[in-house]
C-alpha cells in the first residue's frame, strides 16, 4: 500500500518535505521523495532534497530525481502508452520507434512530444492512464532505476 502527496510544484515540494516527514507518525513507514529533475543538476537536485528529509528526521528516505521529466517514462514504455491511449496507438507505435526516442531519458519536453502524439494527452490525463501500466521493459533507465529503489525500500520493510 502507497500513498501519494502531490505538491504544487517544486519549490513547495522542497519547502515542506521536512514538516511533513516530521509530522508522519505511522510507525514502519517508508518515504520515496522524487521530483522532475527538468533542467537543473541532477545531483545538486538530489542533496537539496536529502538535505531536507535529513531535517524532517527522515534520512532513510528515497530520493529520486526524474531525468527529465517523468513523462519520459511514458516513451521508454511504448507498448503500454498504445494501450493507454489505443486511437493514438498507431502513430505513437511508429514514431517512438525512431531512434531519436531510443533513450527516453535524454528527450527534450517528453510531455510535449507527447502532447504532439496523442491529442487528448495532458500531463494528469497521461498520469492516470499509465500510471498502472508501466512495465519493468521500460527503456527509460531513470524508471528502472526508481523501480529498483521502491524495491529496496519493499524488501527492507518486510525484513527480506
Amino acid at each position: 500500500a502507497f500513498r501519494c502527496i502531490e505538491h504544487e510544484g517544486k519549490q513547495d515540494l522542497e519547502k515542506n518535505v521536512p514538516r511533513k516527514l516530521r509530522a508522519w507518525r505511522e510507525p514502519g513507514v517508508r518515504f520515496v521523495v522524487m521530483r522532475d529533475q527538468d533542467s537543473a543538476d541532477c545531483h545538486m537536485v538530489k542533496a537539496r532534497l536529502k538535505t531536507r528529509c535529513n531535517e524532517g528526521g527522515r534520512a532513510d528516505a528515497l530520493i529520486r530525481v526524474v531525468c527529465r521529466e517523468l513523462e519520459a517514462w511514458y516513451l521508454g514504455d511504448v507498448e503500454s502508452l498504445a494501450l493507454a491511449f489505443p486511437e493514438s496507438a498507431g502513430r505513437l507505435r511508429r514514431e517512438l520507434s525512431k531512434g531519436r526516442y531510443r533513450d527516453p531519458d535524454t528527450v527534450v519536453g517528453p510531455s510535449k512530444v507527447l502532447a504532439d502524439l496523442i491529442p487528448e494527452f495532458s500531463k494528469r490525463s497521461g498520469a492516470r492512464a499509465m500510471g498502472g501500466r508501466l512495465t519493468r521493459s521500460n527503456r527509460s533507465r531513470s524508471y528502472r532505476v526508481f523501480l529498483e529503489g521502491v524495491e529496496r525500500q519493499h524488501r527492507r520493510l518486510v525484513g527480506a
